[in-house]
């Protein structure tokens, strides 16, 4: 059944809002809009992680060219990246969509939970030490996207949520970006995560293809504010918003 045009109208603006979040973190904006799609619209786990993955593909490949051209980025590092997810992603997936949906929410908000803790840990220490010149060597880059590539298989999103926080703990490297290199990490994962939802069911089409309409036009905006905002603040805002994620998760369950 289609969408009626408020709906589509609801959607698009709702895209937009959350375009503007998901270029300011750094991510496709499945972080935003899985738990929206649970609490708010019913679906389950499966489906939102599914319909999400429609808006996050075009999201993330637009914030990664964004990110690219800013200083500090490593396309070396962020190839080894790319290209060691994409296996793994399938993996996660393929037991994703087999797992039980309660099962798979409460994984998710813990996965959230963890992650909040962590970025709330670190912006009560001093002020980060922060590399401009960091590079990610070959045999980590490797890990990364092996972990990141399970991670966004299995929740559809978290391979950057995973890899930001890993890249600037054991690089020092810089928050904006650890999160141009974790978008070129999930980039090819997301194509490969949305084929194999799609086959199985999971994806609502109409109200992810007009959730992606309003990302597309404001993800730019984000990016731009992300590069502007001071490193702690920027850290705040990205364990923020996994707490708030994931309460949202648990209020569902």
């Amino acid at each position: 059944m289609g969408l009626a045009p408020a709906e589509v109208a609801l959607d698009v603006l709702l895209g937009a809002a959350i375009g503007v979040l998901s270029g300011i973190v750094g991510i496709g904006g499945g972080l935003f809009v899985i738990p929206l799609l649970g609490v708010f619209f019913g679906m389950t786990q499966q489906r939102a992680q599914g319909t999400s993955l429609v808006m996050v593909v075009p999201n993330v490949l637009l914030g990664l060219w964004r990110y690219a051209r800013y200083q500090g980025f490593d396309p070396r590092g962020a190839l080894v990246l790319a290209l060691s997810a994409p296996v793994f992603t399938y993996v996660g997936a393929r037991v994703a969509t087999a797992a039980p949906s309660g099962v798979l929410r409460v994984a998710f908000g813990c996965f959230l939970l963890a992650l909040a803790g962590f970025y709330g840990l670190r912006s009560r220490s001093g002020e980060p030490r922060i590399d401009p010149d960091a590079r990610i060597p070959g045999r980590l880059a490797v890990s990364l996207g092996v972990l990141g590539g399970l991670t966004s298989g299995l929740f559809g999103v978290g391979g950057s949520l995973l890899t930001v926080p890993l890249m600037t703990t054991l690089r020092a490297m810089g928050q904006a970006t650890a999160q141009g290199m974790g978008l070129a990490l999930v980039a090819p994962g997301t194509v490969v995560n949305l084929l194999v939802y799609g086959r199985a069911g999971n994806v609502d089409w109409a109200r992810g293809i007009a959730l992606a309409l309003g990302g597309v036009a404001t993800m730019p905006l984000g990016v731009a504010i992300a590069h502007r905002l001071p490193e702690r603040v920027l850290r705040v805002v990205f364990g923020t918003f996994a707490l708030i994620s994931a309460v949202g998760l648990f209020l569902r369950h």
